[in-house]
C-alpha cells in the first residue's frame, strides 16, 4: 500500500476465509470473504472469528494456533505437509521423501474417488481404507525420524509432519472436513494476479473496498456468477434506494435464484 507521508509502499495483509461444502454434498452456497488487516499477527484472526467455533482448516502458520482458545478446531492440510516431501525429492536422490509421496498419494486416491458423496459416506470410507493408511505412515513417519539426521531438510519436514499430526488426522473422523486447505488457496491465487498487475492499494481504506469487492468476485465466481453482470445490476439497484434492511436479497446465491424462473 502507498504509505503517505513516508514516500514509499508498506505491506498489509488479506486474510482469506473461504467455504465449499460441495465435496460433501452440502447444501450451503460457497463462498469467500477478504478481510484487510495491517499485518498478520494473531489478533486479526482472532477479531475476524470472534464468536466462531467451527473447524477451521489451515496450514501450519503458527498465528492460527492462538485460535484453539476461543473454541476453533484446527484441521491441517496435507498439501502443505506433502510439498515439504516433494521438494526434497524434486532434488533427485530422496528415496525416504519419495516413498512420503507415494504413501500420500494413496489418500488422495481415495479423496478423488468419494469427493461429492455425503459427508456420512466419506467419513465410512475414511474410516474403513483411509485410517489405516494415515496409522502406517505414522508408524514409518517415527522410524524415518530416528534415522534422519536432525538438522537435514528430510527431518524438518518428517518434524512439520508429526508436529501437526492431530491436525492432519482430523478429516478422518469427520466427512465434512477435506483432506487439504486448497479451498483457500485456489481463492487466495485470484488476488495475488490482481496484485502484481495493480501494484499497491491508495490507503488502508482502499485496501480494505478492495477486500470487500474482491470477495463479491470471487464469490460469484464460486457459483458460477459473471461478476460484471452481478455487480451492475446491484450498484443499479443499490442507486435506486434498495433498502438496506434487505442486504440479504443481494447476495450473489440469493441473486442468481431470483433471476432463475421457475421450473
Amino acid at each position: 500500500m502507498l504509505d503517505p507521508g513516508r514516500g514509499r509502499t508498506k505491506t498489509g495483509q488479506l486474510w482469506a476465509y473461504a467455504r465449499d461444502d460441495r465435496p460433501w454434498s452440502g447444501t450451503a452456497p460457497p463462498a469467500v470473504a477478504y478481510v484487510y488487516a495491517p499485518g498478520r499477527g494473531s489478533e486479526h484472526p482472532l477479531a475476524h472469528l470472534q464468536g466462531f467455533a467451527g473447524v477451521l482448516q489451515v496450514d501450519g502458520y503458527a498465528a492460527y494456533g492462538v485460535l484453539t482458545k476461543q473454541g476453533v478446531t484446527l484441521a491441517y492440510c496435507w498439501s502443505h505437509c506433502r510439498r515439504r516431501f516433494y521438494e526434497l525429492a524434486a532434488g533427485g536422490r530422496a528415496p525416504v521423501a519419495a516413498a512420503a509421496l507415494a504413501r500420500i498419494a494413496k489418500l488422495y486416491e481415495i479423496e478423488a474417488e468419494i469427493r461429492g458423496s455425503s459427508a456420512a459416506a466419506r467419513q465410512l470410507a475414511r474410516q474403513l481404507r483411509t485410517k489405516p493408511l494415515v496409522e502406517a505412515f505414522k508408524v514409518w513417519l517415527d522410524g524415518q525420524s530416528l534415522a534422519a539426521s536432525r538438522a537435514s531438510p528430510l527431518a524438518e519436514a518428517i518434524t512439520y509432519a508429526l508436529k501437526h499430526w492431530q491436525g492432519l488426522t482430523r478429516f478422518l473422523a469427520d466427512g465434512r472436513i477435506e483432506i487439504d486447505s486448497n479451498t483457500v488457496e485456489r481463492a487466495i491465487k485470484p488476488l495475488t494476479l490482481t496484485r502484481k498487475n495493480s501494484l499497491f492499494a491508495g490507503s488502508d481504506g482502499g485496501a480494505a473496498a478492495w477486500a470487500r469487492m474482491a470477495s463479491l468476485i470471487e464469490t460469484c465466481r464460486l457459483n458460477a456468477i459473471n461478476p460484471q453482470h452481478y455487480l451492475a445490476d446491484i450498484l443499479t439497484r443499490l442507486a435506486a434506494g434498495h433498502p438496506a434492511t434487505k442486504l440479504d436479497a443481494l447476495l450473489p446465491w440469493t441473486w442468481v435464484k431470483a433471476r432463475i424462473p421457475d421450473g
